[in-house]
């Protein structure tokens, strides 16, 4: 591949979408985002300016950083659309707006309690299925709010409620285990 279009530094400033040089929208080809992030990898790695110094290697290292920064969140799906509602203004604050709707809230409860009653595996593979399916519908949610709907108040709150969802898949496993 190519050198980088723009100087290293300048790279250092841009969205993540625009530094791999995708749209900026929530759906995304996970297959096009790796192949994007080795390119950017290849493009950015240190030796390739072993010839231009010192300071050109630290920004090629720094750019590296970045890239792995922006792939990290560009290919989970609840960061990058925490990402796109931050861009479009209507940031998560997750550690001050915890308010959820109650429907939401019975849910968790729910949850909760079902999975302090199970006695056996069985019965919280079920729970983690069906909290799996509550996921999928709320990761479908997400994506119709950010690139049809342009909704992104409302699709942070979505991604609140994703964080609380993913906390409690990682409680389920953890118990299972």
């Amino acid at each position: 591949m190519s050198e980088p279009a723009q100087p290293l530094s300048a790279q250092l400033a841009v969205s993540d979408f625009e530094l791999f040089g995708i749209p900026v929208q929530f759906a995304q080809d996970r297959a096009h985002l790796d192949a994007r992030w080795k390119d950017l990898q290849r493009e950015a790695h240190p030796d390739k300016f072993a010839s231009q110094g010192t300071a050109a290697q630290r920004v090629a290292m720094q750019w590296s950083v970045r890239i792995n920064e922006a792939y990290q969140r560009l290919k989970d799906p609840m960061r990058r659309a925490a990402y796109l509602c931050e861009l479009g203004g209507a940031p998560i604050q997750a550690e001050n707006n915890t308010a959820m709707p109650a429907a939401f809230l019975m849910q968790q409860m729910e949850w909760r309690e079902a999975m302090d009653d199970a006695t056996d595996v069985a019965a919280l593979e079920a729970l983690l299925e069906n909290v799996q399916q509550a996921h999928k519908a709320t990761l479908k949610q997400c994506a119709e709010l950010i690139d049809n709907a342009h909704d992104l108040p409302a699709a942070a709150q979505q991604v609140r409620a994703l964080m609380f969802i993913e906390k409690f898949l990682r409680d389920i496993e953890a118990r299972i285990d």
